[in-house]
């Protein structure tokens, strides 16, 4: 009421001219209820219906209460972006996805980049790796209350004290495949990036991914695994038949010494550009705890 009081007393002084009292009641009543229709932000208090909705946390608006969070992390030469016919479907399903960005410098940095994605978004969390993001999350995921599954798509998943060395010689890969820089970083060379990594790949989408990949400290290669998150929750494990640069038997050991449920399909090592369908697919089926 002391809005209407200020309002009303306000019109009544404007409405003065050379001492001329207003002369229609009715008009200045018209007025007061003019001006305070166009200005309904001032009737919106703190209690009110309007403000209620503005003030929630734009990530908490429509989530549904079954939504589980996942954590999409790339490997050695990619990066977040990879994911990124996957993540659509993920957001249909009312998930909420963080494609997280490596600095691919140290494990030690990694998982901890992968640690503080999972502490953003809370539990329930499901990891999903791809390649080196499968030691990543093996290491990340441990411990971890807020995780309740992880994912492999054509990745890494040693035990402890193992290291990706364990399973790969770098020595034994094409001749010229690896561009080292004075940093020690590896690149992969684009000339033969496509037939190593990513062989089922549209050409051109391929050329981009050689473009944007990210280099790779070539010390990782010796890093030691902790402790394996894949003894303590349940495992799902998509295996690349066609795979050049982790050997697909290698790929069936890891998905048979962690009892993960498997989908093996004739792909690359970048199944989840090749395969977004089905790799989607499994990860929706992870978030549901099916088969």
């Amino acid at each position: 009421m002391d809005l209407y009081i200020k309002v009303l007393y306000t019109l009544i002084i404007l409405m003065k001219i050379d001492g001329k009292k207003v002369k229609s009641f009715g008009l200045l009543c018209l007025s007061i209820t003019l001006l305070v229709s166009l200005t309904p932000s001032a009737y919106s208090g703190p209690d009110s219906p309007e403000n209620k909705t503005l003030i929630q946390p734009r990530g908490e608006q429509n989530m549904s209460t079954n939504a589980t969070n996942i954590v999409l992390v790339h490997g050695g030469w990619a990066d977040g972006s990879g994911w990124s016919k996957e993540i659509p479907t993920l957001i249909e399903e009312g998930h909420r996805v963080i494609a997280v960005q490596l600095p691919t410098h140290s494990l030690s940095d990694d998982v901890e980049t992968v640690k503080r994605a999972v502490e953003l978004v809370g539990g329930p969390t499901i990891l999903v790796g791809h390649s080196y993001g499968g030691e990543v999350i093996t290491n990340a995921g441990y411990n971890n209350p807020n995780v309740t599954g992880l994912v492999y798509i054509a990745a890494f998943a040693p035990d402890e004290g193992q290291s990706l060395s364990s399973f790969v010689d770098p020595a034994k890969f094409p001749k010229d495949l690896f561009i080292v820089d004075s940093g020690g970083f590896i690149y992969l060379n684009p000339q033969l990036f496509r037939e190593s990594f990513a062989n089922d790949v549209d050409p051109a989408e391929a050329k981009v991914m050689s473009i944007v990949q990210k280099p790779f400290n070539q010390s990782i290669f010796g890093e030691k695994s902790g402790p394996p998150a894949w003894k303590q929750l349940p495992t799902w494990y998509q295996i690349s038949e066609a795979d050049h640069m982790i050997p697909p038997d290698v790929q069936r050991l890891f998905a048979e010494r962690m009892n993960a449920t498997t989908l093996s399909l004739n792909a690359s090592h970048a199944s989840y550009v090749s395969h977004p369908n089905e790799i989607a697919e499994l990860i929706l089926n992870a978030t549901k705890g099916s088969n």
